[in-house]
């Protein structure tokens, strides 16, 4: 275990602080050597194959391109879930994590419909699957390649989720039933903000589900806004999360859309990260 430590904290000291070095001796270590304690992960005398060594190697190689970790190892965790992952779905964040954890609070006990626009890897709406048993989940994306990963999600947690591959530019009259609740977390940063971002996400995780066009930010949220019109019931909820920058943005858009009770809510970090209402139908 020492070996691999000394291998993972030299290969990576230019790339990464040692706070972050040591979070990723922790990933690695448990996948590669199949050890989740931390009595495991002390155990400088635990013993390496030539295979492990040379997996760990391989790993640290492909850090070094700043490929994401979840990219090299296939997998994530979620709110104590395993996410497949590759590059045709994002990374599934501590930010959406908390989405998922406030609606999940607000709606225990909800026998309704769940749509999730925009699902990528299923993450939101396996979770909500598992945790609103009572409820109906449908997630949609516009790639097949996503969803095809959002199904093997849903089989690998054994959630009963309802994927399909659809465009809301183009949605078929009648495709999404009348549902209780839309959830989305569309693409919402800005090209301009692009050169801020770390080359990890830039250059390996999707654009299409990442980016949008400076002169017209909210484009997606508009358009699932004016879809909820038909599609929400009367009292049904609405929940983004949302680009920390364009939170003041939301309130007005909303209610000139017949919702009320309408929240900016912060994240950990403190930064406006989600809005809520309920349509007023």
């Amino acid at each position: 275990m020492r070996e691999i430590r000394k291998l993972i904290s030299t290969g990576l000291s230019d790339l990464y602080p040692p706070r972050e070095i040591e979070s990723l001796f922790s990933v690695i270590t448990k996948t590669v050597l199949n050890k989740d304690t931390l009595r495991h992960l002390a155990d400088n005398d635990l013993v390496i194959t030539n295979n492990q060594l040379q997996r760990v190697v391989e790993i640290i190689s492909q850090l070094k391109t700043g490929k994401p970790i979840q990219y090299i190892l296939g997998e994530t965790t979620f709110y104590d879930c395993i996410f497949k992952v590759n590059g045709h779905v994002l990374i599934p964040r501590q930010e959406t994590e908390e989405l998922v954890d406030m609606i999940i609070r607000e709606n225990r006990g909800i026998k309704g419909r769940i749509i999730d626009i925009g699902t990528g890897s299923g993450c939101i709406a396996v979770t909500l699957a598992k945790n609103l048993g009572g409820a109906e989940i449908t997630g949609l994306d516009i790639s097949p390649e996503a969803v095809e990963i959002a199904r093997h999600n849903a089989i690998l947690n054994n959630a009963d989720v309802n994927f399909i591959v659809a465009d809301i530019f183009n949605l078929p009259h009648g495709m999404l039933y009348p549902a209780d609740i839309i959830v989305s977390n569309p693409p919402y940063v800005r090209e301009s903000e692009k050169e801020k971002m770390h080359r990890n996400v830039v250059n390996f995780e999707p654009h299409t589900a990442l980016f949008v066009s400076d002169s017209d930010p909210l484009v997606h949220y508009r358009k699932i806004i004016e879809i909820s019109d038909t599609v929400l019931v009367p009292g049904g909820k609405i929940y983004f999360e949302i680009n920390e920058s364009l939170g003041y943005l939301f309130e007005e858009l909303m209610c000139n859309h017949g919702f009320k009770n309408v929240e900016i809510i912060k994240d950990l970090n403190n930064k406006d990260r989600f809005v809520k209402g309920t349509f007023n139908g």
